[in-house]
C-alpha cells in the first residue's frame, strides 16, 4: 500500500502561508484505483500543534484553525487559509485567542466556521474553575479575519461545570448556530477523568444536557434551546447541513446506559425530538470519547460513528435520502479490535468519503475511503499515513472534499511532541 512520508517538514511547514500549489515530488504514485496522496505542507504546523479543525465555506475557502503550545508561553489558538481556486495558503498563520486558562486537550477542541455574509466565527474553551471539568466556552465573530469581537460565553448558567464538545455551523445570512455539552445540571459532578480522558461517568449530580443557540452578529442569543436533557458526557458532536436545516448528531444516554448515536434537527425555531440513526443497542458504563461524524448536501446526509452494540469494535457508517427523516441500514466500514473510534465524513454531488484511524502493531495508521453519494458502491480504500502516535495522541482526525479533492489533517507525535500533518488526495493523473 503506497503511504505518504511525512517527515522533516519542519522549514517547508514554517513558509507555507503563503505557498502556491503542493510540490509534484512530495506526490506518491498511486497504485490503479487509487488516488494520489500530497504532501500537503500546513502552515505553523510545528512541533507542539494539535487539536485542528478544517471547515469549508460557502464561498469554497477550507479554514485551518489549531492549538499551538510552546515551551515557556501560553497557548495560542490560530488560524490560516487555503484557496480552493489558486490551490495555495493565502494567510499566514493568524493568532485568534491566547491565553493562560486556555482548556486544551485532545478529545474537545475549538472550531472554526465562516457565516454567509463572510465573517468568520471561531470558539475555543477557557478554564472556569480549578476542577478538571470546569471550562466554559469563548465564541468570537471577526468581520475581516483580523480583528475579533470580546468572546461571548453563549452558556448563562455560572456553573463551575463541563461546557464544551461544540459544533458550529452557518445559518441564514449572518447567524451563526452553536450546539454544545451542557453540563449546569451535573452540579460539578462532570465527567470525572476529562483531563485525562479516563472514560468514567458522573461523580455525581444530575446528567449532561444538549443546548443549542443561534447567535446574531451582534453576539446576541436569539434562539436558545435544550435539545437533549440527558447524553454522554463526553463524545464530540457533530452538524450536517441539508435543504431542511441543520441536522445535530451526538451520542445520547438512555436510563439502563444504551448510547447510541441520536439526530434531531431544527426545523424553524424548533429542534424535532431527538431519534436513533439506528438502534445499535449499545450499552456501555462509562463515555468512550467519540462521537459521530456528519455531512449534508441537499437532501442527502452521511454519518458515520463508533460502536461495540455488536459485540466488537465498528465503525458504521449510514445514509439518508430525505435531509435525516430517516437512514438506511448502517453498513460496516471498519472492525476488529484495531479500529479506533474517531472517523471524519465528507459528502459532495459527487461523492462520500471517511478518514478514520488504525492502531497497528507498529503504530497507528491513517484510511480514507470513497463512495456514491447514496454508499451503495465502495469506489476505492487506502492507506493515507502511517503515524509515530500511539492512543489518544492522534486526536481526531479531519476531512473536507471540495472539486473532487479530499483534503485532511491529523496530529501525529514527533519527538514526544504532536504536530499537524496534511494530505490532499487526487484523481489519478491521467484517471
Amino acid at each position: 500500500m503506497m503511504r505518504i512520508m511525512l517527515g522533516g517538514l519542519l522549514s517547508l511547514a514554517l513558509l507555507a502561508g503563503c505557498s502556491g500549489a503542493d510540490d509534484p515530488a512530495a506526490a506518491v504514485a498511486a497504485a490503479p484505483g487509487e488516488l494520489q496522496v500530497v504532501d500537503w505542507p500546513l502552515p505553523g504546523a510545528v512541533p507542539g500543534t494539535s487539536a485542528a479543525d478544517l471547515t469549508l465555506s460557502h464561498a469554497g475557502t477550507i479554514m485551518l484553525s489549531w492549538i499551538d503550545t510552546q515551551p515557556g508561553r501560553r497557548h495560542s489558538f490560530r488560524y490560516s487559509t487555503w484557496d480552493t481556486g489558486q490551490q495555495r495558503w493565502t494567510r499566514a498563520p493568524m493568532t485568534i485567542a491566547i491565553g493562560n486558562r486556555m482548556f486544551v486537550n485532545w478529545a474537545d477542541t475549538p472550531h472554526i466556521a465562516a457565516s454567509l455574509d463572510g465573517a468568520i466565527w471561531a470558539h475555543w474553551l477557557q478554564k472556569s474553575g480549578e476542577a478538571p471539568s470546569a471550562y466554559d466556552i469563548a465564541l468570537v465573530r471577526s468581520p475581516d479575519g483580523a480583528n475579533w469581537s470580546p468572546p461571548l460565553v453563549p452558556h448563562d448558567d455560572g456553573t463551575r461545570t463541563e461546557h464544551g464538545f461544540a459544533s458550529l455551523w452557518p445559518h441564514g445570512t449572518d447567524l451563526l448556530g452553536i450546539a454544545w455539552l451542557d453540563g449546569r445540571a451535573t452540579a460539578g459532578g462532570g465527567h470525572a477523568g476529562h483531563e485525562t480522558h479516563d472514560p468514567a461517568g458522573h461523580a455525581g449530580g444530575g446528567a449532561m444536557a444538549l443546548r443549542a443557540a443561534l447567535v446574531d452578529p451582534a453576539q446576541r442569543l436569539v434562539l436558545e434551546s435544550v435539545i437533549d436533557t440527558r447524553v454522554c458526557d463526553c463524545c464530540p458532536t457533530s452538524v450536517a447541513l441539508t435543504s431542511r436545516g441543520p441536522l445535530l448528531f451526538y451520542r445520547g444516554r438512555s436510563p439502563d446506559e444504551i448510547r447510541d448515536v441520536l439526530v434531531s434537527r431544527l426545523e424553524g425555531n424548533v429542534w424535532t425530538a431527538p431519534r436513533r440513526v439506528h438502534a445499535d443497542d449499545w450499552r456501555v458504563q462509562g463515555c468512550p470519547v467519540n462521537g459521530p461524524s456528519a455531512a449534508g448536501h441537499g437532501h442527502a446526509v452521511v454519518a458515520a460513528w463508533y460502536t461495540q452494540g455488536g459485540g466488537e469494535p465498528e465503525l458504521r457508517m449510514a445514509h439518508s435520502a430525505d435531509a435525516g427523516d430517516s437512514f438506511d441500514p448502517p453498513q460496516v466500514l471498519d472492525s476488529g479490535g484495531n479500529v479506533l473510534g474517531r472517523v471524519a465524513v465528507a459528502l459532495d454531488g459527487h461523492q462520500a468519503a471517511a478518514l478514520w484511524l488504525r492502531e497497528e502493531a507498529q503504530g497507528q495508521s491513517l484510511w480514507y475511503a470513497r463512495f456514491t453519494p447514496d454508499l451503495s458502491r465502495e469506489l476505492g480504500r487506502q492507506q493515507v499515513a502511517s503515524l509515530q502516535a500511539r492512543g489518544h495522541a492522534s486526536g481526531f482526525p479531519r476531512l473536507v472534499l471540495h472539486a473532487g479533492i479530499a483534503h485532511a489533517v491529523w496530529a501525529d507525535v514527533v519527538d514526544g511532541r504532536p504536530q499537524l500533518r496534511g494530505a490532499r488526495l487526487l484523481p489519478p493523473q491521467g484517471g
